[in-house]
């Protein structure tokens, strides 16, 4: 039998949650953007996990990035009853875990036809996740040498963010090796 070890939910600070010591993630700069434009376009939809320690505070399990992007956004915390070492156990599985599920490309490329970002923040993050089957083939395969030889490039101009997007996710459909950049 499974255990439920989820206590309850509880709104606070941001500011006011403990970052657990041991936490091995780290944020890189697209990660930041993609979540300010998630904010943006949808809101706060995903709850952070913690427990509580012996003084009361919530010392937090998953859900730094989002904690410490705005400090006095109230949040809401899903409290679990779990010990310190159960808590490490939970920062080496949760995201981890969830990096092994892998992508239906069909689904996933129909999903981007009928969804359109405002922001190429997200749609740099789902043309990512379309990718992740290459990227664990390419993990799993030898290094190759690298390509010698001259390269041969387009530049396209854009009018703006979404057509800059939109062509992009037409030229991938075509099979096109291509990225965004802004200059």
């Amino acid at each position: 039998m499974i255990k439920n070890r989820i206590q309850e939910h509880v709104k606070v600070r941001a500011g006011d949650l403990v970052p657990h010591p041991l936490n091995f993630r780290t944020h890189p700069k697209e990660q930041r953007e993609a979540l300010a434009a998630s904010y943006q376009e949808i809101g706060f939809a995903r709850s952070l996990l913690g427990y509580r320690l012996p003084d009361g505070r919530i010392q937090l399990i998953d859900g730094h990035l989002r904690a410490e992007f705005d400090p006095d956004m109230e949040v809401l915390v899903e409290l679990v009853d779990v010990t310190e070492e159960e808590a490490r156990k939970l920062l080496l599985t949760i995201d981890p875990l969830a990096s092994l599920a892998q992508t239906d490309k069909e689904i996933h490329e129909r999903l981007t036809q009928i969804t359109q970002a405002d922001s190429i923040h997200l749609a740099r993050l789902w043309q990512v996740t379309a990718d992740d089957q290459a990227v664990l083939k390419k993990l799993k395969e030898p290094k190759a040498a690298p390509l010698a030889g001259e390269q041969f490039l387009v530049l396209v101009e854009c009018r703006s963010e979404a057509e800059q997007v939109e062509l992009l996710n037409r030229f991938k459909k075509e099979g096109l090796q291509c990225k965004a950049q802004l200059c």
